[in-house]
């Protein structure tokens, strides 16, 4: 299925979305979302799918915010749709039972830095911008950006974004702890892959595993957490793959995970 508004397609485990509207920075609009929702049903329906990047087309933007010219009409009932719209859509990031790995290549504002802050590893460009631009329009965040950006990097740090509405570079990410890596941007998307094949090289299940309890484990308190990691290590160790893995490291073969 051909989109409108993203380019989809995979390469071998990897499945790539590029947001696909570099003339108008890529902004986010109704049309965007559905075709971004599509793509990773299709991706959860897919057994050989082990990772999932996205990363914005052309060279000046990830994700440079909301599409203003769609919002500056909206009814209050209609803005509160579209912000659900988006949060249902940030869940479904977060809850992707395979690693996400936001390649910011340009700015990333408003909706772009929420859309990132829902994938588990960020790499950016060197040129990378981040912010929550939306004071400077007279709203605010509408997508996540108070709830997500003020648990990655405290609450000063979001308050300060948020309510300033200014810009930090990549670096300045990386040092609050938002963004992983920073590359340049000629090595940006080679070092974006090589990291997405090492995860595609790791069992399904127990990178699911991981992934839903580290998650989990900021929503209960301590005891809790360790407890449904010892739960989920249990699954691990009766799965294939667990077996599989512990056999070819003593028999000292590179492991083959079939995602059971």
């Amino acid at each position: 299925m051909a989109y409108e508004n993203i380019i989809f397609e995979t390469e071998e485990n990897v499945a790539i979305i590029k947001f696909n509207r570099p003339k108008a920075l890529n902004a986010i609009n109704p049309a965007l979302l559905a075709d971004v929702r599509d793509a990773m049903e299709k991706i959860e329906a897919n057994p050989f799918v082990k990772v999932l990047i996205l990363t914005g087309e052309g060279e000046k933007a990830f994700v440079a915010g909301a599409d203003i010219s769609h919002m500056v009409n909206l009814s209050p009932l209609q803005a509160r749709l579209f912000s659900q719209e988006g949060h249902n859509l940030m869940f479904k990031l977060e809850n992707l039972s395979i690693p996400v790995i936001a390649c910011v290549n340009g700015f990333a504002l408003g909706g772009g830095t929420e859309i990132a802050m829902a994938c588990d590893f960020i790499y950016a460009s060197e040129n990378a911008k981040f912010g929550q631009p939306e004071i400077n329009l007279g709203i605010m965040p509408g997508f996540g950006g108070t709830q997500r950006l003020s648990r990655l990097v405290g609450k000063a740090m979001a308050k300060e974004l948020c309510m300033s509405g200014g810009m930090i570079s990549a670096q300045e990410a990386k040092d609050t702890g938002l963004v992983n890596k920073v590359f340049p941007p000629e090595s940006l998307w080679e070092e974006t892959m090589k990291t997405a094949n090492l995860l595609a090289s790791k069992g399904k299940v127990s990178m699911r595993a991981v992934k839903q309890c580290i998650d989990r484990g900021f929503d209960v308190d301590m005891r809790t957490g360790c407890y449904m990691e010892a739960d989920a290590f249990a699954l691990c160790m009766a799965s294939p793959d667990g077996k599989e893995g512990m056999s070819a490291f003593l028999e000292k073969r590179k492991p083959e995970f079939k995602g059971g």
